[in-house]
Parts: structure tokens; sequence; C-alpha cells
């Protein structure tokens, strides 16, 4: 019996690192591809010469293009794909839903908000390029205290409370962008852009920003990859078996939300990532949040390495805001999500 429960657990490890390797090795092959492809397109043996640094022209158009544009851009959409992917799988398995994503808290909406009071009214904290992503980012941490504050009570947050709070500021947040678009005039196509969603202003500074923010909050993610695995089976039984319901729930929608913020304050907001790779894992790997997350975080960033090279080259010169192209792609597949659990529920 031993020896069958230890081979289980070998095969489980086996087909887990395969299933990383695979992915990891698709994310490389995803981003040299982007790299490569482009209005000037670059041979792949050119552009792996010079990121390895084994090719220096700092003056041959190839190597500025690879490097000032293409190559930044690039890492962005992996780090945010990497993030709104994680942080999708973070907020399935607080509310036990696999059709729940990062917006549920209202906190994309609040991050919108914030971006048009930075586009319209010319309002932020911080000036020059990093105005509308500094609001976009304050405002979305700050809505995810507001709906915190509104759940708890006595001490306690309900998850059905979070929820229904996230959906209630989420719309009042939801309107009040609406407002401002109304008022906006000639800045009313700014707007509409940013609430698309893209990636074309992707700079090596918002790389260098934005990374460490979502890196931490992946990290502390990743950490209560077992309690959210206990909490699956409900709050109660998580409880019963040592595991501080509350505090995780904390930190997690704390951890989220910073996940959140860096990446929507530097791409605008890209919905549907986060719920339909963590579905596409948990479909491959199973329900288990210690290959679920990290294979989440793999696939998320290969995700929007390869549909945003799309969007900026299917009606090139032209660029299609790449939000456009994950809902293209994410709404019929929640709708088969819906359908799937209509069968499974027998409704």
């Amino acid at each position: 019996m031993a020896q069958d429960i230890e081979k289980l657990h070998r095969d489980k490890l086996a087909l887990w690192s395969l299933v990383l390797i695979l992915l990891t090795i698709g994310l490389f092959v995803s981003m040299v591809f982007a790299i490569c492809i482009g209005a000037v397109n670059i041979p792949a043996s050119k552009v792996l010469s010079i990121i390895t640094g084994l090719y220096n022209g700092p003056h041959d158009s190839d190597y500025v293009i690879v490097t000032s544009v293409r190559l930044p851009r690039v890492l962005l959409a992996a780090v945010v794909g990497a993030g709104l992917s994680v942080a999708g799988v973070a907020m399935q398995g607080v509310f036990r839903n696999p059709m729940a994503s990062p917006s549920v808290l209202g906190i994309s909406s609040g991050a919108a908000f914030g971006a048009s009071l930075a586009i319209v009214l010319g309002f932020s904290f911080v000036g020059g390029a990093w105005a509308i992503p500094a609001m976009a980012f304050i405002f979305c941490v700050a809505t995810m205290f507001l709906v915190y504050g509104i759940s708890r009570t006595v001490g306690i947050v309900p998850v059905e409370t979070l929820l229904l709070a996230g959906i209630a500021v989420g719309a009042l947040f939801s309107a009040l962008v609406s407002f401002m678009q109304f008022i906006a005039g000639e800045q009313l196509s700014s707007v509409v852009f940013w609430l698309m969603g893209g990636l074309s202003s992707a700079t090596w500074d918002q790389l260098v920003v934005v990374t460490p923010l979502i890196a931490i909050g992946t990290l502390a993610i990743m950490w209560f990859g077992r309690d959210l695995n206990l909490m699956t089976i409900g709050e109660e039984h998580a409880s019963s078996l040592g595991v501080d319901t509350q505090k995780v729930i904390l930190y997690l929608t704390v951890a989220t939300s910073v996940v959140v913020a860096a990446a929507v304050s530097v791409s605008g907001v890209i919905g549907f990532v986060g719920l339909i790779i963590p579905h596409i894992i948990r479909m491959m790997v199973g329900p288990d949040h210690r290959i679920l997350i990290p294979a989440s975080i793999v696939a998320g960033a290969a995700f929007l390495v390869l549909t945003d090279t799309f969007a900026r080259t299917i009606l090139a010169p032209a660029e299609l805001p790449v939000g456009i192209v994950t809902a293209v792609l994410g709404a019929p597949f929640f709708l088969y999500l819906l359908r799937r659990r209509k069968h499974m529920m027998g409704w």
C-alpha cells in the first residue's frame, strides 16, 4: 500500500514536471516568435544572438528594434499575462468558483476610474509619463481596501459578502468611468483606448517598476497554495484543519490587488486572461494549487505574448488593442464554462 502511494506521488511529480517544462518551452518559443514578427521581420537566429548578448550592433536597425521596441514589450506582456493569470487562480480559489476572476472585486473598475481621472481631468499624484499608471495603481489598491472594509463585520469577512461588495463597488466605478467618458471631449479616444487594454507604450522603465510588484504578489499567492487547497472544500473544513481562513482571505486579497494594480497600470484593462487560463490549466493538471499556480503563471505569460503579437500584426500598420483579442477569445470560452457547469449541476 505504501509503495503504491509512493508510486502515485512519483507519477504525479513527473507529470507536473513535464507540464511545467513543456509550458516553459512554449513560453520561450512564443517570445522569440513575437520578437521576430512585425513590420520588419527579423530572423530567429539573429534575435537569439541579440537577446543572448552574442550580437552587439548598437547602430544596426534590427538591434535597435529588438532591444528598444520589441523585447521590452514582449517581456512586459509576459509579466502582465502571468500576473493576471495568477490573480485569477487566487480569486477562483478564494471564492471556490472556477468562473471567478480578478474583476469580481471591482478593482479593475477602480483602476479604470483612476486612469480616466488622469486622462480627462489631468489629476494625478505623479507627473509626467507615470501620471496615468500611478492613478490606476492607487485607485486599484484603494478599491480593494474599500471592498474589504465594507465586507468586514465583527472581524469576519464572509466570502459571499466580499463578492457582493466587489460587484457593487465595481458597478459604481464603472458608472463613474462612463461619466468621465461623457465629459471627456477630445480625450474620449484616449480613455476608450486605455479601457480596451494595450501594450503599445511598453518601456524598460515600466518593466523595471511593475515586475517586482507582480513578483512579490505572485510569491505571496504561491505561499498560500496549500491553504487554497484546503479552502476549496469549504471554510469550516479548512478552519478545522488549522487554516486561519480570515487571514488567508485578507493576504490573498491584498496580494491579488497588488498584482492586478501593477499589471493594469501599464496595460489598461485586459479581460478574460485571469478567467480562461487558470481553468484551462486546471483541466490539464487538476485543482492542486501547488502545480496550478506555477503552470498558470507560465501559460498566462505565453497567452498574452501571443495575443499581443496577433493584435499588433493582424491590422498592420494599425494596431488592435489586445483587450479586444482576449475578449473575442475569452467570451466564447466563458459561455462554454457556463454550459459545462450547467450540465454538471443538472440545471
